[in-house]
């Protein structure tokens, strides 16, 4: 008999619904367990068997993928929303469980990439570096809109400098809009600094990965773009085509002719000395 089973969890912040299926199909456990690490190893250790485990994407996919990684024989994080079956009928936590762990013991579900924890550190920095530039970018974007809003000239950057800054204060009328315009600088140069400090942490950290120096090989990534295509894609080999990796990732060269040849080092510097090789490095410059 087959010492297989087949596990699906539906994973909630405060509890975890648990179902156990054999290789046959019947449901041989049952348990709602605490969403806590101790309870969740303490379960799996008293399972025999190949265990093969199951659970969706979400806010603690990651947690629980690094946790039950080692003490299981797989973990396959699916998307839902690939899977039509998962709404139809009924819909409870214990009847997800079971569902989950039916379509795994079938192969019917599609899985979500998860990494290994070598990248983790890099993958958060990257997250960070990412969001914090995005807010520097809205912090721009409300300050220029509120000079727009007295019709106040702001093209170009001389808006941000502090060198600009008093002078562009004065031409505010208006004491309200002139305040909301300082807080705004204070944000703008808060968020600066963590920009700085966290494109140093960013850099450092990938420079503990040998694949990152390989990257920067390539015409149009630099350090940056080198660093974030290691933490957010993490492993080229998921894609069948360059097409669809440059789509995931949009570090990829924006010019087509850039696109085709990609992943080509730079010519070298005897190569360069050719007409046709020359043109083609300028033209692919970032």
């Amino acid at each position: 008999m087959s010492s297989e089973k087949y596990i699906g969890l539906d994973v909630h912040q405060a509890t975890i619904s648990v179902a156990v299926m054999d290789s046959q199909g019947k449901v041989v456990m049952e348990s709602i367990l605490e969403t806590k690490a101790s309870t969740l190893l303490e379960f799996f250790g008293g399972l025999r068997g190949s265990l093969f485990v199951t659970f969706e994407e979400g806010t603690w996919a990651a947690w629980l993928y690094d946790l039950l990684k080692p003490h299981v024989t797989e973990v396959l994080v699916c998307n839902p929303r690939k899977i039509p079956l998962l709404k139809q009928g009924n819909k409870s936590d214990k009847i997800d469980a079971r569902k989950l762990a039916e379509r795994l013991r079938l192969h019917d579900l599609k899985p979500v990439y998860h990494g290994e924890t070598g990248v983790r550190m890099l993958r958060e920095l990257a997250r960070s570096y990412l969001t914090v530039v995005k807010d520097l970018s809205r912090v721009m974007n409300r300050l220029k809109a509120l000079y727009r809003s007295w019709a106040i000239p702001c093209a170009g950057r001389d808006v941000y400098y502090r060198r600009h800054r008093s002078q562009c204060l004065e031409k505010i009328p208006e004491a309200g809009t002139r305040r909301r315009a300082e807080q705004l600088y204070q944000q703008l140069d808060l968020l600066q600094h963590l920009r700085q400090q966290a494109r140093r942490e960013l850099l450092a950290e990938s420079r503990q990965h040998a694949i990152t120096a390989k990257l920067r090989q390539i015409p149009s990534l630099g350090p940056i773009r080198s660093a974030l295509a290691v933490a957010l894609i993490q492993t080229a080999h998921r894609f069948r085509s360059k097409r669809q990796l440059w789509t995931y990732s949009g570090l990829g060269p924006r010019n087509p002719r850039q696109r085709r040849i990609s992943l080509r080092q730079r010519p070298t510097a005897a190569a360069q000395k050719t007409g046709d090789d020359s043109r083609l490095e300028q033209g692919l410059q970032p």
